[in-house]
């Protein structure tokens, strides 16, 4: 079974050889060079022989079309990047975003990048296509000072500034998956209870990440990504996508409860955090536990999100090395 086939098989529920396994982290500086980001993940992949390929865009690019500096000098020392420019300050600043071409800049530069890594992995893994919410780019552009406009009372130019960034999102993610993208990794980084409460993502998140997937529609491998602490599992959980990515072991549900509420492909089950500190306990306990409550149907292993810096390569290898022990006392 190769990979694409493997992970077909884990979406549709069907048998598999081994349970498909990947992860993915940054590369600081080289993600602003198309060529040297393809050239990266295309070695990554090789090297850890994972099933499929996320993306690994810098988090900021969405917002750099519409004129935001950022620093990503955090990002070597396990941090993030940081927003340091922005045009939007003021509630009134919405309303000068409007769609931007996906033709130029650093949107174009991600299509280069996608274009070179096809022309690498020829169709031998599955490649998903990072994008970002609206709502999460609204909430980098105007660096974090979106929810505090919203609950001002007056929302109407935020309505237009998303569904400008939707509009711009959707014609990114379809013209990835027709380039040969097997699906989009759509990132909300705001669908948290700690955040912002339902009936605001219900009005300022849903409709517009909609519309992204709905433009993404044709990938087969699409996958939700949802962000953080504490976050609001049944109010996507039902989103037209493929497959459902969280923080398990960092926020509820457990991979248990969350089946219950979902017959969707999981991937997830290892605690991000435990691969930095290296520990390896944690590991093999986290892996064991999250195959047996998937009963190893329907699950693609990681993390639940990207791999902080520094990196460990023997962890790496050691997560192949427990998910091989763990798929061999299984019988097919």
């Amino acid at each position: 079974m190769n990979k694409v086939e493997r992970l077909q098989n884990a979406i549709k529920g069907e048998e598999v050889d081994t349970i498909p396994y990947g992860f993915w982290t940054h590369f600081p500086g080289i993600d602003l060079d198309p060529d040297r980001l393809a050239e990266n993940s295309y070695n990554f992949y090789k090297k850890y022989d994972i099933d499929f390929i996320k993306m690994m865009s810098n988090g900021m690019y969405a917002t750099e079309g519409y004129g935001c500096s950022c620093d990503f000098s955090e990002i070597n020392k396990g941090g993030v990047a940081k927003i340091v420019g922005t045009p939007v300050k003021t509630y009134e600043d919405w309303a000068s975003i409007e769609p931007i071409s996906i033709e130029k800049g650093a949107l174009k530069r991600e299509l280069i990048s996608l274009e070179k890594l096809l022309s690498l992995v020829k169709g031998e893994a599955p490649i998903l296509f990072t994008i970002f919410s609206p709502l999460t780019t609204a909430q980098k552009l105007s660096n974090g000072k979106i929810l505090s406009h919203i609950r001002q009372g007056e929302t109407t130019l935020i309505h237009h500034a998303l569904d400008a960034i939707a509009k711009t999102t959707a014609l990114l993610a379809q013209r990835a998956i027709e380039m040969g993208a097997s699906g989009v990794f759509l990132a909300t980084q705001l669908c948290r209870s700690d955040v912002m409460n339902e009936k605001e993502y219900v009005e300022f998140g849903k409709p517009y990440d909609e519309k992204v997937l709905k433009a993404a529609e044709k990938g087969w491998c699409n996958t939700l990504h949802i962000h953080g602490e504490n976050i609001m599992f049944d109010l996507v959980k039902d989103y037209p996508v493929d497959i459902l990515n969280w923080h398990v072991w960092e926020t509820d549900p457990d991979i248990k409860t969350a089946r219950e509420k979902s017959n969707k492909c999981f991937m997830g089950g290892i605690n991000r955090f435990s691969i930095t500190e290296q520990n390896k306990e944690a590991i093999h306990t986290q892996i064991e536990t999250a195959l047996a409550h998937s009963k190893r149907k329907k699950h693609i292993l990681s993390p639940g999100c990207v791999i902080r810096y520094p990196l460990c390569e023997e962890i790496f290898k050691y997560v192949a090395e427990v998910r091989d022990a763990v798929n061999s006392s299984y019988v097919m």
